[in-house]
């Protein structure tokens, strides 16, 4: 079973549930699959692989995290609150990432490789970190981990 028909059967188990906050969410995420669906020629009923259900996951969890600061920013609380309550529930869905701990011996094995020794060229590492770890970590927690390096 794909990630993408998993989601879609988890909408009926939060109906069932009555879960308010799971199912505006999963609804969501089926609402973005289908956009993504018919943005790349392909009918709505079609199923999206793994690595596209993800892809779409990781933006919308950005989108959450992004208003959750506007919204922190100015002072709304009370708007933050269910957009925390959705990043929950779609981060549930995502594969677990690496901590920095675990990112620091890659990045120093990939810095001895690449002969990489000085600041300017840390994008360049940051890069070829990234492209090892393909989804495993965050894009954030790599940078902190290079920039530890120099």
């Amino acid at each position: 079973m794909s990630l993408h028909e998993e989601i879609k059967s988890s909408l009926k188990d939060a109906m069932k549930a009555r879960d308010a906050v799971k199912l505006r969410t999963v609804r969501s995420m089926i609402t973005a699959f289908t956009n993504e669906l018919v943005a790349n020629g392909k009918t709505p009923q079609d199923w999206l692989e793994n690595e596209a259900t993800l892809a779409v996951i990781k933006r919308l969890t950005k989108q959450r995290k992004e208003s959750i600061t506007q919204y922190e920013a100015n002072n709304r609380p009370e708007l933050a609150e269910p957009e925390k309550e959705e990043l929950a529930v779609l981060e549930s869905y995502l594969p677990q990432m690496m901590s920095q701990a675990e990112i620091m011996p890659i990045a120093q094995a990939k810095k001895a490789e690449l002969g990489i020794d000085d600041k300017s060229k840390m994008g360049m590492l940051v890069g070829a970190v990234m492209k090892d770890l393909a989804g495993k970590a965050d894009g954030g927690d790599v940078k902190v981990v290079v920039e530890s390096l120099f």
